[in-house]
């Protein structure tokens, strides 16, 4: 049950971007250019973009496949910001991007052009929850003594 309204939820939050981004009820939308809009704090979004790659194959043949579709001249796009991006033993990579909401449907082409065949990818609307995590932390110390 946790699972199915965490999917919906992730779903909706989805479709809204969306939708602000491409303009509701817009008859047609111009494809962005690429790099055309930078992250600002009004119109930045966090993406984390899981990688999973395909246990079926070898690294190198992996890698290989990467190079030839020109997955890492073209990933990450210009104008995006890496905040982090990690290796998950068994899982792939972890990438959390910060971006203009605008450009999201750049970012997907990207990785369907260049990481499909070598990864399965997974997108997480994302937000920075460490400073209230640290400060809920630092308030439960507190009580606690």
């Amino acid at each position: 049950m946790a699972c199915a309204f965490r999917w919906m939820a992730t779903a909706a939050v989805l479709m809204s971007l969306f939708a602000g981004a491409m303009g509701v009820g817009a008859q047609t939308v111009a494809a962005p250019q690429a790099g055309s809009a930078t992250a600002t704090p009004d119109n930045a979004i966090l993406l984390t973009v899981f990688l999973k790659h395909d246990q079926s194959r070898p690294l190198g043949e992996l890698n290989a496949q990467l190079a030839k579709q020109g997955f890492y001249k073209a990933f990450p796009p210009a104008g995006m910001e890496v905040v982090s991006w990690y290796v998950a033993m068994g899982i792939g990579q972890v990438i959390t991007l910060r971006l203009p909401a605008s450009r999201i449907r750049e970012l997907n082409r990207v990785l369907e052009d260049t990481a499909w065949g070598a990864y399965r990818t997974e997108f997480y609307p994302t937000y920075d929850f460490k400073a209230a995590g640290v400060a809920e932390h630092e308030k439960a110390q507190k009580v606690q003594q």
